[in-house]
């Protein structure tokens, strides 16, 4: 990516979802030829000279001072994703990618771990939102991933281009929208890795969801939450999610799926993993109607 467009698109979008009153200015009467806050008014807020911001806006963020970039952040609101952000589009670090094409790997006692994990689902995710790493019951819940081709284990590939997350995620859109910011949050820590780019223009010619949704510049880490599926074997599930960041591969995310003791969907994941643990997981089902829990039980019974 070119940082100097994307420090420009990243400030404009940024200040164009502030209004006056957001802020404490006063909104003068009469049409604004702008959407959000005027240039004019954000170098206010931020205690910087209308040239300085303009100049910044322009991509020109040379020599920006640490104290510089507090304030345009808090005049601009952003939450802690976004400011690193904008830190890492002002000041990118050198030669950040190196490496970025070799491939990644899980270690094997990592591994181990994910297979000890019974009956919970539980995968690795590496740069690009690459799948590395999984378990028997990530599988079962999210696809064989083992069946995959290379380039097609990766979370967004999936989101956008695979039609089955569309039925699996029961809030697709909101699914979608947070895998973009992550990646458009990944693009500005790694502004030179090819395979970024080669994904990014991928999805962005195939999918037109994608493509709207990158010209918004959201940015946002992976964290936890609740995420309602709807599983081709045993119907809807609401389960938690949490990630946990690597201290030892800080470019590694063991993501983690749990339900609610006692709940529902706790009973469906264990018949999940019933049926998992019987036989090959298919990437695709023979039917896109959930199978009944009757059924599943009978198949967990050995009938």
């Amino acid at each position: 990516m070119d940082q100097r467009t994307e420090l420009s698109e990243f400030l404009r979008t940024r200040r164009a979802r502030l209004q006056p009153e957001d802020v404490g200015l006063p909104r003068h009467s009469g049409r604004r030829r702008v959407p959000g806050l005027r240039r004019e008014e954000l170098a206010q807020l931020a205690g910087v000279s209308v040239a300085y911001y303009v100049r910044l806006e322009q991509g020109h963020g040379q020599n920006v001072s640490t104290a510089v970039l507090d304030a345009i952040s808090g005049a601009l609101r952003l939450n802690a994703a976004e400011r690193a952000h904008l830190s890492h589009l002002v000041k990118p670090k050198a030669k950040r990618s190196r490496g970025a094409g070799r491939p990644q790997r899980v270690r094997p006692a990592l591994q181990q771990l994910l297979d000890a994990m019974e009956g919970i689902p539980a995968y690795v995710a590496g740069r690009r939102l690459d799948v590395i790493g999984w378990n028997r019951m990530a599988c079962a819940l999210l696809g064989d991933y083992a069946a995959l081709p290379l380039e097609q284990r990766n979370i967004a590939w999936q989101v956008f281009l695979d039609p089955a997350s569309r039925e699996l995620y029961v809030d697709w859109e909101s699914k979608a929208a947070d895998i973009v910011a992550y990646l458009r949050l990944d693009a500005g820590c790694h502004p030179d890795d090819p395979l970024l780019a080669s994904l990014i223009g991928e999805l962005s010619v195939k999918s037109e969801e994608f493509r709207q949704l990158w010209a918004t510049h959201d940015v946002q880490d992976k964290g936890f939450g609740v995420k309602r599926l709807h599983h081709p074997v045993v119907g809807p599930l609401t389960l938690s999610y949490e990630t946990l960041r690597l201290p030892a591969d800080p470019d590694q995310q063991l993501i983690v799926y749990h339900a609610e003791p006692g709940s529902a969907s706790a009973e469906s994941l264990r018949l999940l993993g019933s049926w998992a643990a019987e036989g090959p997981v298919s990437r695709e089902p023979a039917s896109r109607e959930p199978v009944s829990k009757d059924a599943v039980e009978r198949y967990d019974a050995g009938g």
